[in-house]
């Protein structure tokens, strides 16, 4: 009888921890995962399709995460200032008169700026062609909304999970949604670097420098900011993860090229390249920092560079050389997709290594790379450090 009446009060502590996540930061997940989920679709429509309407269902997905971030945060701003509830409004900040979690308004400034990017963007591309280049004036302001509405989902989340440090099954609940955030922060980080780590690249110090700026930051951060002994694990996982996802996914509906020149017979959707090895710095970072993650920011910086950069290379480099192979063109390494506007004669058709650096250079980029890894190892720690105080 008293073992059943521990299981129910288990039980029911469970649920009411589960249930004191407050809704919109469900909603503030929800609209970033549609943005990763849309951003990657968009990008194979145009290699499979082409920019062929506005209201492709990618594009769809990619604007419903400014519509739920909008909508959503401005309920929470409006209904802070106005009705005043007491679990919210003792955790809010004033900005110009209005009331409500940091994370909210810049979720909802985001949300307004992707929204706004849209008609801008369907005028640009009638005006200067359909499939133009990814950096332009609305591309732009998209990227910075969806990056504001990233920022915000972690603000909001990390507020809550550093108010929630006494309450153990809810803090870990925060805690989870936290990584998973993290994960998506990490593969729009590796997204942003797909011109400068292709497969064909990896033989030169290109990927790696790019690499080394964006991803020690967001490693950094992640380990300071979640207080998960395995957080860089986590978060690779997600990443590498959703990439083999959207690899065996994505072929499986047709597509035909819309636009031209067509060089590819393109019958159904090209998936990304195979996701970067980045599981195996995360491990040995993870492992590393255990020991002495919490020590000088500078010291931890400056040693934790060659571990990322060296193992990376280490497993990156032989694995590269089996991707330009015969035996990786199959569903899961995918190295048979191109697409469709991809000469017969391009490096990724034909499966060599472009950009091959000889004698010293390869160790001057690899060189410069470790300083920019350890320069962005530092800031990351110290937003993580700004991250765990954050209340609001």
């Amino acid at each position: 009888m008293l073992k059943t009446e521990t299981l129910a009060q288990t039980v029911r502590e469970e649920s009411e921890s589960v249930a004191r996540i407050p809704w919109y930061l469900w909603c503030a997940a929800l609209a970033v995962t549609s943005a990763t989920i849309g951003g990657r679709w968009d990008v194979s429509w145009h290699e499979s399709i082409g920019r062929d309407s506005f209201w492709t269902p990618a594009h769809m997905a990619i604007y419903l995460c400014g519509v739920l971030a909008g909508v959503v945060c401005g309920y929470l701003i409006l209904h802070t200032t106005l009705g005043k509830p007491p679990e919210i409004a003792d955790s809010s900040v004033h900005v110009m008169g209005f009331k409500a979690p940091l994370g909210a308004f810049l979720a909802a400034w985001g949300g307004v700026a992707m929204l706004t990017s849209a008609p801008f963007d369907n005028w640009w591309h009638s005006a200067y062609g359909l499939d133009v280049r990814i950096v332009s004036p609305p591309h732009t302001l998209l990227m910075l909304g969806t990056t504001a509405v990233e920022a915000g989902a972690l603000l909001l989340v990390l507020a809550a999970m550093n108010r929630a440090t006494g309450q153990t099954r809810n803090f870990h609940h925060l805690q989870r949604l936290l990584l998973y955030l993290f994960g998506l922060v990490l593969l729009a980080v590796m997204f942003f670097c797909t011109e400068y780590i292709r497969d064909v690249l990896l033989h030169s110090s290109i990927p790696y420098f790019a690499v080394g700026i964006g991803v020690p930051f967001c490693f950094a951060a992640t380990w300071k900011a979640s207080h998960h002994r395995w957080a860089l694990t986590c978060i690779t996982a997600i990443y590498t993860a959703v990439t083999i996802g959207f690899i065996l996914i994505l072929p499986l509906f047709p597509a035909q090229p819309k636009l031209g020149p067509v060089y590819q017979p393109v019958t159904h959707f090209v998936p990304p390249e195979f996701p970067l090895l980045l599981i195996v710095p995360a491990v040995l970072l993870d492992l590393f920092w255990a020991r002495i993650g919490d020590r000088n920011r500078l010291l931890v910086a400056v040693v934790s560079a060659p571990v990322f950069l060296l193992s990376l290379l280490a497993v990156e480099w032989p694995f590269a050389g089996f991707l330009m192979t015969k035996a990786a063109e199959n569903r899961f390494f995918a190295t048979g997709y191109h697409p469709y506007g991809a000469p017969p004669w391009s490096s990724s058709v034909t499966r060599h290594f472009i950009h091959i650096a000889h004698g010293a250079l390869p160790f001057q980029g690899l060189g410069l790379a470790m300083i920019c890894a350890a320069i962005a190892t530092w800031l990351g720690l110290g937003l993580g450090d700004w991250m765990r105080k954050i209340q609001r």
